[in-house]
């Protein structure tokens, strides 16, 4: 039976939960009911520990969803507040997983599957003494070999090295971005191909239409003569006239 404390002094330690809730403003009712669920924040943060954030970081976060949670809760509407207070720290903690922990962003339902999979991990570890299969995490997590490999997968993919990252234990020694990549030699005829197009634009249109039939079409100095209506003397000079004067825009630019 609750009994009426609205003009009782504050010593809420004694009171029943339902005497807290109409008088949460007060500094400090508000601190007795965080008091009394601060427990079951941590066990809701316990479900996300992981080697990729300190515990006490998620518990803090926790309490962070526990607190918003009081403020929004409406003590009328006949829920227990572990109801409420539940999806708003676990979604505290996702939210922090989510947008602070890793810097690649993973689909919500990956980031849940990695939390699981590690927990189960750890216990699977200290109970069979060595490394858990794919199949054994799968089995104590509740997903499927596939889902755990895939959370695994984004388990890697979450922290990216730094490019100049520096392991002294590496047999190549120095920092990651002297080992990253190679140079494309495709830049050098790329840069080539554009400086061709440059030199060819200023040739005449008969010279471009030699140098299109001998490079492009391949046909033979007698051919392009026998399309020119001159001799194959006559193309062989125009020809070489006409390459050493690209040879020389390209030098120049």
């Amino acid at each position: 039976m609750s009994i009426d404390h609205r003009n009782a002094p504050i010593s809420p330690g004694l009171w029943n939960e339902a005497d807290l809730w109409p008088r949460r403003e007060e500094p400090g009712v508000r601190e007795e009911i965080a008091t009394r669920f601060l427990p079951f924040a941590k066990s809701i943060a316990l479900r996300y520990r992981s080697s990729a954030e300190p515990f006490d970081d998620l518990v803090q976060v926790a309490n962070l969803g526990l607190m918003n949670a009081i403020d929004r809760f409406d003590h009328e509407s006949g829920h227990p507040f572990t109801a409420f207070a539940s999806a708003t720290i676990n979604g505290e903690l996702k939210r922090h997983f989510r947008d602070r922990v890793s810097s690649v962003r993973l689909p919500r339902g990956v980031y849940e599957r990695v939390g699981r999979a590690e927990i189960a991990t750890s216990e699977l570890r200290g109970s069979l003494g060595r490394e858990p299969s794919t199949e054994e995490i799968a089995d104590a997590a509740d997903c499927s070999p596939d889902q755990i490999e895939e959370a695994q997968l984004g388990v890697a993919v979450r922290h990216p090295l730094p490019l100049q990252w520096d392991d002294e234990d590496d047999e190549a020694g120095g920092v990651l971005e002297e080992h990253v990549g190679v140079e494309d030699r495709d830049f050098r005829l790329a840069e080539d191909h554009i400086l061709a197009i440059e030199a060819l634009e200023k040739l005449d249109s008969e010279d471009r239409l030699i140098i299109v039939l001998r490079f492009r079409d391949e046909l033979s100095q007698s051919e392009i003569a026998g399309r020119l209506g001159c001799s194959q003397m006559q193309v062989s000079r125009r020809l070489r006239r006409i390459l050493d004067e690209l040879n020389e825009r390209m030098a120049v630019q």
